[in-house]
């Protein structure tokens, strides 16, 4: 997990104040990588952090390999990204979009807890 405003290790230091488990995969994997660690992880969220500006085809390839493996993980995604690219992650499926805007850990903890147990709906 990490988050473009600031650093992978506060992000990781929170999170697991929180009382998350991190696993941090490293960096330059590919979608096919990342997509077999989640599953082999059993992982409840994906954080990538893009910063290289590929934030699209990248994102679009690992999603669609989480599909094929038949995830339905939250997929949360942090970097410098135009609304407009965000718009477009967002239409790929992805839960959650951070920018140097967000920099409130607290925040961004909650969002994370919420993706992993959603508020209950009755009749579902």
């Amino acid at each position: 997990l990490a988050e473009a405003a600031l650093d992978v290790g506060e992000i990781v230091v929170r999170a697991r104040d929180c009382g998350m488990r991190i696993v941090y995969a490293g960096i330059r994997l590919t979608p096919d990588a990342i997509a077999e660690a989640v599953e082999a992880e059993n992982a409840h969220v994906l954080g990538l952090s893009i910063l290289s500006g590929s934030h699209i085809p990248l994102v679009e390839s690992i999603m669609g390999r989480l599909n094929d493996l038949g995830s339905s993980i939250p997929v949360i995604v942090g970097g410098i990204i135009p609304e407009a690219d965000a718009a477009r992650l967002r239409a790929m499926g992805v839960a959650r979009i951070y920018t140097p805007k967000n920099f409130v850990l607290n925040e961004i903890m909650a969002d994370i807890v919420e993706l992993t147990d959603p508020p209950k709906i009755a009749a579902q």
